[in-house]
């Protein structure tokens, strides 16, 4: 019940299939400089972040969780090492091997796909383009 009323905490199950997806960074021995915040409060700051649509900066200061600016910092450089196309792979296996995926009721979104320049228009529009201008 817990978790329902907290959907972005990351249970520990969730948290042992995620933490191997997620770079390691290693800080410099002479001039470590700021110990980086721990990845788990981070990603529990992006999921709040995403789950309610607040802005970044509009975090709220929960124990353990870093500021809004450092979650916006995580986000953006997981997502430039590819982490979330991972992370979206692994829960979908996760989600398959569980049988709690029904792939009969999966669309695809065609909003999210380019279109190609030049690319051949069909039929209909054109027909109905030659229509408008010729009358």
């Amino acid at each position: 019940m817990a978790a329902r009323l907290r959907p972005w905490r990351v249970s520990d199950r969730m948290w042992a299939e995620i933490e191997p997806l997620l770079p390691k960074v290693q800080r410099r021995f002479r001039h470590p400089g700021r110990k980086r915040h721990d990845d788990r409060a981070c990603l529990e700051g992006i999921l709040f972040v995403l789950r309610y649509a607040v802005p970044w900066s509009e975090l709220p200061a929960v124990e353990g969780w870093p500021s809004g600016q450092t979650c916006w910092r995580r986000f953006h450089e997981w997502r430039r090492a590819a982490v979330w196309e991972r992370l979206l792979l692994r829960v979908q296996e996760l989600l398959e091997r569980e049988g709690m995926v029904d792939w009969s009721r999966a669309i695809a979104d065609a909003s999210l796909v380019d279109t190609k320049k030049g690319a051949a228009r069909s039929a209909a529009r054109s027909e109905a383009a030659q229509a408008a201008v010729s009358t």
